[in-house]
């Protein structure tokens, strides 16, 4: 008699707990993915691998470097459409846009120059020789100054006024992503090869300090300033890594897809944005000191570029040219 009882009570229990699990589940299912897919703008004919992007705000133009074609497409987000291509360029790697010159800064991976363009119709408006492998760019709208990473180990500063190089900082490897910090008037670096991150004084014009980085791979990188930390995600193996802004201490790890190349910080959600070749976006939430990865949103191999603007709430990814599908920027709205 008691073993009958018992044999009921656990089913009354099991089916007592059942819906509620399958509620839960439900809910969970209910919800909308942190990242939905908007709208896929095709970019036509255009092959290979994609670059970095930049962004007019005003005219709602996108700029994407089309390594693979040695171009740049201006692509119109109002109309959906390219508006625009720049040709003739050298395997265009990083992009900047100056606002208050309406100057595009074009960097060229095979003959190191930056490339600048003016203007709704994008006329010619000079070009400086940095000399070898001009990579990313980053613009400072409070310093009116362009920052370029090339060569051997250097970050090239622009004066955008006159379109002249007006200082070199020395680094002791190509820099990868590197990130203009506002609060602490610092540059932080990502050199590869030389397994650190570079730590570079704005006011002093020279690197005062190297962190460390035991993978080697460290190629994206965004900033989480209010919680002052560095963000760096390196590909072998492929992790997320948090670090203190102060001294370069690690806060946190987290596992991640694979062939990162861009990062953003979302601090309106306090989410981080990877994008990686491997075929996938990852997104993080910040929990306190550390970061839980609760989205793995299929894209399509080799997409790991992207832009993340927080003046539009999007983030345009840049999806190469597959079998049966054409290369096109694939925008993504954040939820909720």
């Amino acid at each position: 008699m008691n073993t009958i009882r018992r044999c009921c009570v656990a089913g009354f229990v099991a089916v007592a707990v059942a819906p509620v699990v399958v509620a839960r589940a439900l809910a969970q299912a209910s919800e909308p993915p942190p990242l939905q897919l908007e709208s896929k703008i095709t970019l036509g004919e255009v092959s290979g691998r994609i670059d970095h992007m930049a962004i007019d705000l005003p005219r709602q133009r996108l700029f994407v470097a089309e390594l693979g074609n040695d171009s740049v497409g201006v692509v119109d987000l109002n109309e959906q459409k390219v508006k625009h291509i720049i040709t003739g360029l050298k395997q265009p790697q990083g992009i900047g846009y100056v606002p208050s010159s309406d100057t595009l800064f074009v960097a060229n991976a095979g003959d190191g120059s930056v490339q600048l363009f003016r203007g709704t119709n994008y006329d010619a408006a000079g070009r400086i020789d940095l000399g070898d492998d001009a990579d990313n760019i980053r613009v400072d709208p409070a310093s009116n100054r362009v920052f370029v990473g090339y060569g051997n180990g250097a970050l090239a500063e622009i004066d955008p006024a006159t379109n002249g190089k007006i200082a070199d900082v020395p680094l002791p490897a190509h820099p990868e992503s590197f990130q203009l910090a506002r609060s602490v008037r610092r540059i932080f670096v990502n050199v590869p090869k030389a397994r650190q991150i570079a730590v570079i004084d704005r006011f002093a014009g020279k690197q005062i300090a190297s962190w460390p980085i035991d993978t080697g791979s460290n190629f994206p990188m965004t900033l989480d300033e209010e919680s002052g930390r560095v963000l760096v995600a390196s590909r072998n193996p492929p992790q997320l890594g948090a670090f203190s802004m102060q001294d370069g201490s690690l806060i946190a790890t987290a596992d991640t897809c694979g062939d990162s190349d861009d990062l953003f910080f979302d601090a309106k959600r306090h989410r981080v944005y990877l994008i990686c070749g491997d075929g996938y976006l990852d997104v993080f939430e910040a929990q306190g000191d550390a970061y839980r990865r609760f989205a793995h949103i299929p894209t399509i191999s080799g997409a790991r570029t992207a832009l993340f603007v927080p003046e539009l709430d999007r983030l345009f990814v840049a999806a190469r040219a597959n079998p049966g599908e054409p290369a096109a920027i694939w925008v993504f709205r954040p939820t909720p």
